[in-house]
This record gives structure tokens, C-alpha cells and sequence, in this order.
């Protein structure tokens, strides 16, 4: 149950920001890297934690971590958008995609660690 609740509260999430999004720019790219790098720091900032320790293990693994943030996270949209700028000859912009996102959805998981150090 923790997962589908938290699987199911994370996509609803996921759409609503790539939905306000898909409002401001042109391309879907910039909602789908905002909810990995949120994610990512999420996570960074979940495992990490004092606040947690005082939940449920369960709760935190299954709702938090897999159910809400594996859901927000969508690196198959990432793939598929790859894919798409390939396609559309945008050779240089699915470099950009890809590099950003890997870099930035690393870093901001770092940070979301860091944070919890003061």
C-alpha cells in the first residue's frame, strides 16, 4: 500500500509540474529535468536524515523513496525525449539534455546529503 499510495501521489505531482512546465517553455525537456533534479536532491536529503529516523522505516523506503519520488523521477520520459531531439536533429541540445541532467540530478542528490550535515 505504501508504494501504490505514494507511487500514485508522485505521478499526480510529476504531471502537474511538467504540465506548468509545458505553460512556460516550448519543450517538456525543462519539466522532466525540474522533477529529476528535485527528485534527486529529495532523495539526497530522504536517506540522509534525522527527520526520518524518527518515521517508520517502511514508510520512508516504500512511500517516500520508492512509491513518491520513484514515481516523480521519470528517467523513461528522459529516455524518450533523448530520443525525440535525436530524431528532430537537435544533436546539440540532446547533448546539453543529457549532460545537464546527469550532472545537475547528481549534484542536487549530494546536496540534499550535504544539507543535512548542519
Amino acid at each position: 500500500m505504501f508504494v501504490a499510495t505514494g507511487g500514485a501521489t508522485g505521478a499526480v505531482m510529476r504531471y502537474i509540474l511538467t504540465s506548468l512546465s509545458k505553460t512556460l517553455f516550448a519543450s517538456s525537456i525543462y519539466g522532466t529535468l525540474s522533477v529529476n533534479i528535485l527528485g534527486s536532491f529529495l532523495i539526497g536529503y530522504l536517506i540522509t536524515s534525522d527527520y526520518t529516523k524518527s518515521l517508520s522505516e517502511d514508510f520512508v523506503k516504500f512511500f517516500l523513496i520508492i512509491g513518491l519520488l520513484g514515481s516523480f523521477t521519470t528517467f523513461s520520459a528522459f529516455s524518450y525525449e533523448v530520443v525525440n531531439l535525436i530524431n528532430s536533429k537537435k544533436m546539440f541540445i540532446s547533448f546539453l539534455y543529457i549532460f545537464f541532467s546527469i550532472l545537475l540530478c547528481i549534484l542536487f542528490a549530494y546536496i540534499g546529503m550535504i544539507i543535512n550535515k548542519f
